[in-house]
């Protein structure tokens, strides 16, 4: 059973990010402090510029546990080339032991015409395994 719990978007410097987030039940085991969550990442060059994403920076927050940084080149292996009006989506994942949680982060964005690089707002989204929800 998979259950969406929230879609969320943010524009920076005319680069949109839109976060679809799911609990995937299937792969989770409460019982064993462990809860999967997807999310889907659509990213639209709404600018008048090529750009290219080279890194990612995320800031995981897991209720009552220690928070988590991740930082890397690219996002699931690759660094897209987005042209002006061109849309890039990717789906990747994170555990979490409460069941509660949230995500922040940007990602390092290059425009191709000048090498000029600039950061893009990832908008914090949450996750929340619905037996956490009473």
């Amino acid at each position: 059973m998979i259950f969406l719990i929230q879609m969320i978007t943010e524009i920076t410097q005319g680069v949109k990010v839109t976060v679809e987030t799911e609990y995937q039940s299937s792969y989770s085991s409460p019982s064993q402090y462990h809860f999967v969550f997807t999310y889907r990442i659509t990213i639209e060059n709404q600018s008048d510029f090529t750009v290219q994403l080279l890194r990612r920076h995320w800031h995981i927050h897991d209720a009552a546990f220690t928070p988590r940084e991740v930082e890397g080149e690219g996002v699931v292996g690759q660094q897209p080339v987005l042209e002006p009006g061109q849309t890039h989506q990717y789906i990747s994942g994170c555990n979490l032991k409460s069941g509660i949680g949230k995500m922040v982060g940007t990602y390092l964005m290059e425009r191709v015409v000048d090498g000029a690089r600039f950061e893009v707002n990832i908008p914090e989204f949450s996750m929340v395994a619905p037996l956490r929800m009473n």
